[in-house]
């Protein structure tokens, strides 16, 4: 399932501990934010939810996200951004893979062992 699409200093970061079928990620933490390496073997949907802001670029695959009732689909090169408190919910389809800033230090923990 792991994407080649991350070298090992990446695949060496510690996992993190996101509720989705299919995803692989890891976890780059700071004191202020989060760097999220994700790569998807399944299709997934995402149901409608809000947090603090989030950007994103998207290595692999495609994913169609909506933002604020507006839905777009994402390919490889895009970049989004989600502000603060905005729903969204979308659809990751497989072979996806992307980085993602989280402006929030707790937005996911470290998947244990």
């Amino acid at each position: 399932m792991l994407s080649p699409v991350f070298p090992e200093p990446v695949t060496s970061l510690p996992e993190a501990d996101i509720p989705l079928k299919g995803v692989k990620a890891y976890l780059s933490q700071a004191d202020t934010h989060q760097i999220i390496f994700m790569a998807f073997s399944e299709d997934v949907d995402l149901p409608e939810h809000a947090h603090e802001s989030q950007w994103g670029i998207v290595l692999e695959g495609k994913i169609e996200l909506t933002i604020g009732g507006e839905t777009r689909l994402y390919e490889k090169g895009d970049r989004y951004f989600i502000p603060k408190g905005v729903r969204h919910s979308g659809k990751i389809f497989a072979g996806y893979a992307d980085i993602t800033f989280f402006a929030q230090k707790d937005r996911y923990a470290r998947k244990e062992r």
